[in-house]
């Protein structure tokens, strides 16, 4: 196959993708094509893309590849799909979602002295949407749970990484940017994908886990 049938090749199956695509994810199907000259290639996609003003582009996000919409065409989108319905966090939910993201990894204790409320409830929905998960347990008294944000954060937001946030002095929702004190201790992490190093498995087993941290650390007083 030319070069430029490659070339052609995985734009196709980039545009086939719903999830981005790693070098190594695409490789069985180039015959085994290096990693660095399936990146060479993405490369020259993406220059032919940004240089003809194409309306699609090809981004690095969550450790892969994929196909995006060119944010200058994002009026004539919002218009075409003004009623579309998308399911939106609730500003309780982003908040909490930007702690743990900005200070990864921390317990849920550390959340809500941060937040002086209880977050029992956008944790769960948190999880349930796969933004974050439980990425490990803090080397302190009772080892605690922590939690860490997921490859399906990334890609929500469209990031190649937790150092593609914004600074937090960028942000304008002033709750966020408030600093959690967070001691110098030890986490134990957990390697996203390995479900074998947690124990706790079920959110009944979760809440019990919590409530016991609790206890240890004085019960917070909740607010609604």
């Amino acid at each position: 196959m030319s070069e430029n049938n490659l070339k052609y090749a995985i734009e196709a199956m980039l545009f086939a993708s719903d999830k981005p695509l790693s070098a190594e994810q695409m490789r069985p199907a180039l015959d085994n094509l290096a990693s660095n000259e399936i990146r060479k290639l993405i490369e020259e996609l993406q220059g032919e893309y940004e240089q003809a003003n194409r309306g699609i582009r090809v981004a690095e996000i969550a450790g892969g590849f994929m196909m995006v919409t060119a944010t200058g065409f994002a009026p004539i989108l919002k218009k075409l799909f003004k009623d579309r319905h998308t399911e939106r966090l609730s500003k309780q939910g982003l908040e909490t979602l930007a702690i743990i993201a900005y200070k990864q990894p921390l317990t849920r204790t550390e959340i809500e002295l941060l937040r002086n409320v209880n977050v029992d409830g956008v944790m769960k929905s948190l999880l349930d949407k796969n933004l974050i998960r439980i990425s490990g347990r803090k080397k302190t008294p009772g080892r605690p749970l922590v939690y860490g944000t997921t490859r399906q954060f990334l890609e929500h937001f469209g990031l190649k990484s937790i150092a593609d946030l914004p600074s937090i002095l960028e942000l304008n929702t002033p709750e966020i940017k408030k600093e959690l004190a967070v001691e110098n201790v030890e986490v134990e992490l957990i390697p996203e994908g390995n479900d074998e190093t947690v124990s706790v498995q079920t959110n009944e087993e979760m809440n019990s886990m919590e409530q016991a941290e609790r206890t240890a650390n004085g019960e917070l007083e909740k607010t609604a």
